[in-house]
């Protein structure tokens, strides 16, 4: 008998024993009825008392309003499968920065860097929460996590209620980053904290005809 033998043996043994493990009822909600509309606007109830900046604009005004949102910005990081066209209203004085394979930022790079511009993969409204999956509209997870200003592209036709419903367009291969509003937490005083773990800033762009 092998090592491996004698341990698989062992832990059969050992688990003979084990009681039947019980069917764990699913009887939440899985689908939602609400409207377009109305996930457009318990999304934003949930973000604006996350203290983010949210926008509801049309697919034509991104340009603008990403400009006006990083007038004060002096670099601009970007990942690789962003739409151009979305950064084109940004001033000659601003550096923008392309992270792709092969050409990634350094931490230290990110670090010196005013804002970040992404999209985003699913939201959810009931609790708030946008999530990015690491398509190259996205970027990895450091370049919206580093810079301390966090422009999102949320495409009004990925959001939705619950999480079960959410969970299904993701592929649990990739790296999920979680957002609900900008970094924050609370010190052995319960004095809030920004911008410990993530970005201080958190401006979301809700965009009709994406």
């Amino acid at each position: 008998m092998s090592a491996k033998d004698e341990i698989l043996g062992r832990i059969r043994t050992a688990l003979a024993d084990t009681p039947v493990t019980e069917e764990v009822p699913r009887e939440y909600r899985t689908t939602s009825t609400m409207s377009q509309e109305q996930l457009i606007e318990l999304l934003v109830d949930r973000l604006v008392d996350y203290k983010a900046g949210v926008e509801v604009i049309e697919a034509e005004q991104i340009p603008e309003f990403v400009a006006s949102k990083l007038k004060d910005a002096s670099s601009v990081v970007y990942p690789q499968g962003l739409d151009a066209r979305w950064l084109s209203a940004l001033g000659s004085e601003v550096e923008l920065r392309l992270d792709a394979p092969g050409a990634r930022l350094s931490v230290a790079e990110l670090d010196a860097t005013s804002a970040v511009v992404t999209s985003s993969a699913v939201s959810v409204a009931e609790s708030g929460t946008i999530i990015l999956d690491g398509q190259p509209d996205q970027g990895r997870r450091a370049i919206s996590l580093v810079p301390d200003h966090h422009v999102c592209i949320v495409p009004v036709s990925t959001i939705v209620q619950l999480l079960p419903e959410a969970m299904p367009r993701l592929s649990i291969t990739r790296p999920l980053t979680w957002i609900s509003g900008p970094s924050a937490t609370s010190d052995i005083e319960l004095e809030r904290v920004e911008g410990v773990h993530g970005p201080r800033t958190l401006d979301v762009l809700m965009v009709r005809g994406l």
